[in-house]
């Protein structure tokens, strides 16, 4: 295969990573920023007939927090 300048193109398991490639992980230093990150958000896949009504993570959010309210506290 060719690229657009003409030059063979070729994908071979055996070719090393240039030298700028290779990466000292020894060297690495943590993320500084990483505990600046919010959580990811939970993604979670609703029903359909729960998806007409619900149409936004917002309302999803705003009847969970509702339901929890209403939810006897035990005590432990």
């Amino acid at each position: 295969m060719k690229n657009s300048q003409g030059s063979e193109f070729h994908n071979n398991a055996d070719d090393d990573l240039l030298l700028e490639y290779n990466f000292d992980y020894r060297k690495a230093l943590p993320n500084r920023f990483a505990s600046q990150q919010e959580k990811a958000p939970l993604t979670v896949i609703l029903d359909a007939d729960i998806a007409e009504i619900f149409k936004t993570s917002e309302a999803v959010n705003k009847a969970l927090r509702a339901l929890i309210s209403a939810i006897p506290k035990t005590e432990k």
